[in-house]
């Protein structure tokens, strides 16, 4: 489960940027929370709002970078422990309004939970080469976190958890050393953080086409699921056939007693688009995923989308902490009827064209008290309250657009 992730110098970021999967101790919706005997109270859900350019898409993938930088090099050597869904490699890039960020690192960190641990896993690349790289865990609880190993280029330390003779570290430059570490090793901590990194499903549903290999798995009781979910959100599926002769996918309806099959590429976009979504949104809930989706809203009706975001905020239907991040343009689930204070972000560009991410829960009024709960955060954010979009801000004031 995703804790916390940072960033620094990638694309349109140029400074630290931090988002927070930790709750915060407002009382709305407690009990969607992913909780801990001995942590703190995790969330479920992630939204991030923001005009186009403001950088909603490149925080998404500055998370997307950190991962497959670190599952590729074990992907292509076929030493994966998980399913592995990503949607694409994506390579760090800095920041590149100013003289000095081409010429610095790209820098990550991620805190997260796995089994009983708790982990931190810092990379930081130039020019595709690491230039350092740490990894440290505890108890989740624990007070004091033991180092798994450092290294800054080419020099490694290991930690007492993994010091042991024959250990190689030399490690090509542009690997990072956990990466190597799973490769060649059979280390139980290493083990688990590379499960993790490999559980992270990260995906683009804007061409849905893609994205629909999960219902070829010949797996009657997933399929089953499959078209439950899609008969709760009034798509009356009753089963779907490939035909391996001319690569074409079938969905089935049974109506009158008698079957009827619909091309794939046929079907709306919005009915596409959830038919591709919903193996893969099923899929982390039953395995307590990460899940990564950049625009989940486009084409897709709000009544669904309202539906997905239920799945991983239901307690009894997301047992495994399965977690949803996601961009959105969608203002009808903008409410405090479906998110948290916390789980509502902003994406906007400031004056230097450098992108900023802040939380609605982080947003104060002139009084310095927070937003309500009670709040119409949608009305509220269409007259430019929230900031993240000037030009709304702008048409709305009667000015030019």
């Amino acid at each position: 489960m995703l804790c916390q992730f940072s960033f620094k110098n990638f694309k349109s970021y140029k400074e630290t940027t931090t988002f927070d999967f930790q709750a915060t101790s407002i009382p709305e919706f407690s009990d969607s929370l992913i909780v801990s005997e001995k942590g703190d109270a995790l969330l479920p859900v992630g939204v991030v709002y923001g005009p186009n350019g403001g950088g909603k898409t490149n925080l998404l993938s500055a998370l997307s970078c950190l991962i497959s930088t670190v599952v590729k090099p074990v992907y292509e050597l076929e030493k994966t422990r998980a399913k592995i869904i990503i949607q694409q490699s994506v390579n760090a890039a800095p920041f590149l309004f100013d003289e000095t960020s081409g010429e610095m690192p790209t820098e990550f960190e991620v805190f997260f939970r796995q089994g009983k641990n708790e982990y931190r896993y810092n990379l930081s690349v130039y020019n595709e080469e690491v230039i350092e790289e740490s990894l440290y865990w505890k108890a989740i609880g624990g007070k004091r976190p033991g180092m798994v190993f450092e290294r800054e280029k080419t020099e490694i330390i290991l930690g007492a958890s993994i010091k042991k003779a024959g250990i190689n570290r030399s490690v090509n430059p542009k690997m990072p050393y956990l990466s190597f570490l799973a490769i060649n090793y059979d280390i139980l901590v290493i083990a688990e953080v590379q499960e993790w990194f490999e559980s992270c499903i990260v995906r683009n549903y804007a061409n849905p086409v893609a994205d629909r290999q999960l219902m070829l798995l010949n797996d009657e009781v997933y399929r089953r699921r499959i078209i439950q979910a899609l008969n709760d959100v009034d798509i009356d599926m009753s089963g779907w056939r490939y035909d391996e002769g001319n690569n074409e996918l079938y969905t089935q309806r049974m109506i009158n007693g008698k079957l009827y099959e619909l091309k794939f590429s046929d079907e709306s976009d919005g009915t596409k688009k959830m038919i591709a979504a919903l193996p893969v949104i099923l899929l982390a809930i039953q395995e307590g995923r990460l899940l990564i989706i950049d625009e989940l809203d486009a084409k897709l009706h709000p009544k669904l989308l309202r539906y997905v975001i239920s799945l991983f905020k239901n307690t009894k239907v997301n047992k495994k902490g399965a977690q949803l991040l996601f961009t959105s343009h969608d203002m009808t689930t903008m409410k405090n009827t479906v998110f948290r204070r916390d789980e509502i972000w902003f994406a906007a560009e400031n004056r230097n064209h450098e992108s900023e991410i802040y939380s609605l829960y982080e947003i104060r009024r002139e009084d310095n008290e927070r937003v309500n709960s009670t709040a119409a955060y949608n009305k509220q954010y269409m007259e430019g309250r929230y900031g993240a979009d000037p030009y709304l801000t702008n048409m709305l004031a009667g000015g030019e657009w």
